[in-house]
């Protein structure tokens, strides 16, 4: 056994933050030498900040935020890449009570889909704005995540302009519901428990989840120096098999309860057990007092390469960031975003463990509508459905043609 190394890995509490506290607490970590101390924050912007000055050697992170990174569009200019993800999946889109009653005036429903419960929001805006009301406030937990660009894709593809019709405000997840039940806010998209803590305190209602928007999406993954990947690639590869062990673990159905039971920790969640599970089941309770509804592919932690760093998960990531102004696409800007998600580091970690790891590191996003096994290095595996709620797609490969038809 190589030398126990002692890491410190930063943290949000929610429920896609299980690999890393399963990893530490398990025995995951220590079987590949790894003594994990978890940093708990509450705030993306201090996770970002700890990995670049080096309070942590990695970190729980936004999707898109070592891309962002990578593309020098933060405070600190330091290049991070993401060895693994941490799961597919897990946000949802609550609104208040009194939104959720307009958006039912204009018939929407809870059978719906996304197209339809997003054309009864249109509406419900439509006529708040006739009669003189100010833009609603809905909160993302980040300028550069998941949630942004979700939230965003679903507003305009149903008629709503992001930057006129809303106003949009970043609220870190463990005070959405709490912002919302002020009366601060009229909406979030934010990652669970947060949307079923706001449905259990009776001041907010999931109107849909992400895995009805884009589903299989990605939401978090491992964020790492650059500088550090490269300088310690044997004990990046016994992190990135620590977390994969736990993802296995998380993903078996038959420890839902324990995983619940040890994220509801104080260190940890701190929130009910019976809460966790909404999320870790896919069974959520949609609006105060109704009974759960099954919403599939809500949260994945191991089947369907869940832990996978697709390539075209960044691309997608990157034409949002270009869609709305944060950057500007060029031929060097897309050269660092293809350098920033790492499926070579992932494979090297793994490729002795017995897991099926995918042949290809980029695929055509939205392509899938069941799943569909695919080529695999070392078994078979079964990919999707991935499909993105307008029936788009998305070909890392056209990624010009993608973005002049935005």
């Amino acid at each position: 056994m190589a030398q126990t190394e002692r890491l410190r890995i930063g943290f949000i509490p929610l429920l896609d933050a299980a690999l890393p506290i399963v990893a530490g607490s398990r025995g995951f970590a220590e079987a590949e030498g790894l003594d994990l101390e978890l940093v708990r924050e509450s705030s993306w912007a201090n996770i970002r900040e700890r990995v670049a000055i080096g309070h942590v050697q990695a970190a729980h992170m936004l999707a898109p935020m070592p891309i962002a990174a990578s593309l020098g569009l933060g405070p600190l200019d330091v290049p991070l890449v993401a060895p693994m993800a941490l799961g597919l999946g897990g946000n949802a889109i609550t609104v208040s009570t009194a939104l959720w009653a307009e958006m039912q005036a204009q018939g929407a429903g809870f059978e719906d889909g996304a197209a339809a419960i997003g054309a009864a929001l249109r509406q419900a805006l439509t006529a708040r704005r006739k009669a003189g009301a100010e833009p609603p406030t809905f909160a993302i937990v980040h300028p550069f995540s998941a949630h942004n660009y979700e939230l965003r894709y679903w507003l305009a593809g149903c008629g709503i302009a992001p930057d006129r019709d809303v106003r949009l405000v970043v609220v870190p997840p463990p005070f959405a519901a709490d912002a919302l039940a002020a009366g601060r806010l009229d909406g979030f998209c934010v990652g669970e428990p947060w949307n079923s803590v706001a449905v259990a305190a009776g001041c907010g209602v999931i109107a849909t989840s992400t895995a009805a928007i884009w589903r299989s999406s990605a939401e978090k993954v491992l964020g790492i120096r650059a500088d550090w990947a490269e300088a310690n690639p044997a004990l990046l590869a016994r992190l990135v098999r620590a977390l994969a062990a736990a993802a296995a673990w998380c993903g078996d159905p038959a420890n839902t309860a324990e995983l619940a039971e040890l994220l509801s920790g104080p260190a940890f969640l701190d929130r009910p057990a019976a809460l966790l599970q909404r999320g870790l089941t896919g069974r959520l309770s949609l609006a105060p007092g109704t009974p759960p509804a099954a919403i599939a592919d809500f949260l994945t932690f191991h089947d369907r390469a869940a832990t996978f760093p697709w390539i075209s998960h960044a691309l997608w990531f990157y034409s949002q960031m270009v869609r709305w102004g944060q950057v500007t696409h060029g031929a060097a800007a897309l050269a660092k975003v293809r350098q920033v998600y790492r499926p070579d580091l992932y494979r090297a970690a793994l490729q002795d463990s017995g897991i099926a790891l995918p042949a290809a590191s980029a695929k055509v996003e939205g392509a899938l509508t069941a799943p569909t096994m695919v080529s695999a290095i070392g078994g078979s595996l079964a990919l999707g459905p991935d499909g993105f709620f307008d029936g788009r797609q998305f070909d890392p490969d056209l990624i010009e043609d993608y973005l002049s038809y935005l």
